[in-house]
């Protein structure tokens, strides 16, 4: 049976039975438990084809929708073109969530807000007419943007992937950029993504490495292990001398989708990596920031993520030519 039928069943199974599909499992396995999601689940891990990475036409690279996150950090061909996208991936959730978890599922899994999670509160995402995190505890909530839900999405991977500029595929449909599986947020009231719950993401495809980038990326925690972050970022700098002539920089844990930091890339490119400028590119991302009763510590602590992520992307704990990746 060739790949295209195969999906295409799947497809029409969840639009038969309903439900949802499943990949790792690492999501919706806790949903299931927690009776916020009953399913049914139709499940993708028989499409071995979904997995591993095929070279494209002008040094691409494609990466299969069921990839692990642990086979995305440990890939060496990963490592060395698109190392942004390697350290996101092995600084994602546990050792043993990395194992089972999978590009794809990680870039479409919803939301960590306990109101949504608990199966007797009613709320915007599960077809409610209300945000009871407004009113409630909301201090892992969102400091920028005033989409209906307040909770932001938690997609380490989405977040390194904007910085690349990638796009999705998806079965029986034309690719579209990673940015466009999320939109702004404002139309998020259901879902943590764009997709249909019948349509299938079967891969990412990423362009070109950028000749000598360094990147790195920083997690701001409440505890030291196993923790969603409260801020995050990603940064992909390329450097003649101490000019930066290339910036790409995304932030995740501060938005209801994860944000590519335009303003920080446009205060860095053409200038010399001091700490000043880097500090005063960090500071940039301040005017995004509208915060909610409980979250006005994210504004300073998102300023402080981003600078942190380029500190560490000029110095010596980069990934770049010669140096070993730092994973923190």
């Amino acid at each position: 049976m060739s790949t295209e039928p195969a999906l295409s069943e799947l497809s029409a199974a969840v639009l038969a039975r309903g439900g949802e599909l499943r990949a790792g499992g690492t999501d919706t396995t806790a949903r299931q438990r927690s009776g916020v999601s009953p399913g049914p689940f139709t499940d993708l891990a028989g499409a071995g084809h979904l997995r591993g990475t095929t070279p494209l036409p002008g040094g691409g690279l494609r990466i299969g929708a069921l990839t692990t996150l642990a086979a995305l950090a440990a890939d060496p061909q990963v490592r060395a073109g698109w190392p942004a996208l390697a350290l996101s991936a092995g600084t994602a959730a546990t050792p043993q969530i990395r194992a089972a978890g999978t590009l794809g599922g990680n870039l479409l899994q919803r939301n960590r807000c306990w109101y949504y999670r608990n199966p007797h509160v009613s709320c915007f995402q599960k077809g409610g007419t209300g945000c009871p995190a407004r009113a409630g505890d909301h201090h892992f909530g969102v400091v920028s943007g005033d989409g209906p839900c307040i909770t932001p999405h938690p997609s380490t991977l989405a977040m390194a992937l904007l910085t690349y500029g990638a796009e999705a595929e998806i079965h029986g449909e034309s690719p579209r950029s990673v940015a466009d599986l999320y939109g702004d947020g404002d139309r998020l009231h259901q879902a943590d993504h764009l997709l249909r719950p019948d349509r299938i993401l079967t891969g990412v495809r990423l362009p070109a490495p950028l000749p000598g980038e360094r990147a790195a990326c920083h997690r701001a925690t409440s505890r030291a292990h196993a923790e969603w972050p409260l801020v995050e970022a990603t940064a992909r700098l390329a450097l003649d001398g101490a000019t930066v002539t290339h910036a790409a920089v995304a932030a995740g844990g501060v938005a209801r989708v994860p944000l590519r930091l335009t303003e920080v890339e446009a205060a860095l490119i053409g200038r010399e990596a001091t700490p000043g400028v880097l500090a005063a590119a960090a500071a940039t991302v301040l005017a995004r920031c509208r915060p909610l009763p409980q979250t006005g510590y994210k504004a300073t602590l998102f300023r402080d993520t981003v600078l942190e992520a380029l500190e560490r992307a000029v110095g010596p704990a980069a990934v770049g030519p010669g140096l070993k990746p730092v994973y923190s």
